[in-house]
């Protein structure tokens, strides 16, 4: 099992950034796929960018070209940097771990708020 913290997430203006922090207790490089999800006021929750084990990134069109996924295997740490933020990016901001033979691990999430 895995415990997933999140934050980094507050109160930016439209143009602005954010660096999102996933801290997770394993190791994230046994960790098949961890991902970053989205839970905006009145949506569904939507996945925006995952990270495997491998290193490999991959993100939803939505966001290609303004968010970036990396991680920090010495900390177990896996980020989202936030780049031109828009009102329609604000929401709670998730991290969820998988590996074969688990069931989805999610942390308790991160608020960011983008507004003038």
């Amino acid at each position: 099992q895995v415990q997933l913290v999140e934050s980094g997430g507050g109160l930016v203006q439209p143009g602005g950034s954010l660096r999102l922090s996933c801290a997770a207790s394993k190791s994230i490089s046994r960790i098949n796929f961890m991902g970053w999800y989205r839970q905006g006021p009145g949506k569904q929750r939507e996945w925006l960018a995952g990270i495997t084990s491998y290193g490999t990134t991959t993100y939803n069109d939505s966001v290609v070209g303004r968010f970036t996924i990396s991680r920090d295997t010495a900390n177990n740490t896996v980020y989202l940097m936030m780049n031109s933020l828009l009102p329609a990016d604000t929401g709670l901001y998730l991290c969820k771990a998988w590996r074969t033979g688990w069931p989805d691990y999610w942390g308790q999430g991160t608020q960011a708020t983008v507004s003038s």
